[in-house]
């Protein structure tokens, strides 16, 4: 049993599956929205069980490939060089197993959702895992990973509706922005190995200081689009408390990085980040049942 855990622990570390906080409460947020014009006994029902698994499979996938692809990056980088892959706590050949398993678990779980998620699945795939070579070419790669984690919103809403709306679409948008505008301030404390081996980046094209101002830029477009969605919604003022703790938050979480002191910069991905989330889905919860 205690080998077990172990390997549990292992792979999920393996997949940071912590991070899924992230993007599942934002997919939550479009099944409150979509409720205005379904059922709410449809939106948490069967369905919200296979869109769990369909984002834990599709998120477990990406990660999964993307330790693969750069493990090589990963051993030499002081940073990650101890990631389970590098550190041989995983075989390569077992990460391509998991990753196949992951995927099929994504694609499975969207035909027991509606023809057309099934359809999709294969592109979703392929953006997510397209993301983990966009560095190699592209110093927009931070707007990938945002796109890849962006469409867990629109596919909950087409899981539930069937149709594509504009409001997932912003939503969609919303978070492409923040997730990239925060991993550029995590792709910050790693701009002198990328230049060594030559990756790209914001951080490595613009440099630290204009990076940061370019993430501050993308959270302020995150929370013109989330006021957008609330008008596009029948929201009421709890909605907008939400906004007005999403801008607290973002403040805090850029106050304390600087060019100058990237030392809390786990503080600001990890903790303040999941905290927008997850916050920001109460608030739109409480806004739908209360208002």
């Amino acid at each position: 049993m205690s080998e077990l855990i172990s390997s549990i622990r292992t792979f999920g570390s393996l997949i940071k599956f912590s991070h899924t906080v992230f993007a599942l409460p934002f997919a939550m947020i479009s099944l409150v929205l979509a409720s205005y014009d379904v059922p709410f006994a449809l939106i948490f029902g069967e369905k919200l069980l296979w869109i769990v698994l369909a984002m834990v499979g599709a998120r477990s996938a990406a990660m999964g490939f993307n330790r693969v692809v750069d493990a090589d990056y990963d051993k030499n980088n002081p940073r990650t060089s101890m990631r389970e892959i590098p550190a041989g706590k995983i075989s390569v050949q077992t990460a391509w197993i998991f990753i196949s398993i992951a995927s099929v678990l994504f694609v499975f779980s969207a035909w027991k959702l509606n023809e057309l998620c099934f359809y999709l699945s294969p592109v979703a795939l392929a953006v997510i895992f397209f993301y983990s070579l966009t560095k190699r070419f592209t110093w927009a790669a931070h707007l990938f990973l945002g796109l890849g984690i962006g469409l867990a919103p629109v596919g909950a809403w087409l899981a539930i509706t069937g149709e594509f709306d504009w409001v997932p679409v912003l939503l969609g948008f919303a978070v492409t922005v923040w997730i990239a505008g925060f991993d550029i301030i995590y792709a910050c404390q790693d701009v002198n190995f990328d230049r060594e081996v030559s990756l790209k980046s914001i951080p490595v094209r613009f440099g630290i200081e204009h990076s940061l101002l370019f993430a501050r830029m993308l959270h302020g477009i995150m929370v013109l689009i989330m006021i957008s969605v609330g008008l596009l919604v029948p929201s009421g003022w709890i909605y907008f408390a939400g906004m007005i703790t999403l801008v607290i938050l973002l403040t805090i979480e850029h106050r304390i990085v600087n060019p100058k002191d990237l030392s809390k910069i786990n503080i600001a991905f990890f903790h303040l980040n999941s905290a927008i989330s997850v916050v920001l889905f109460f608030f739109i919860l409480a806004d739908r049942l209360i208002s």
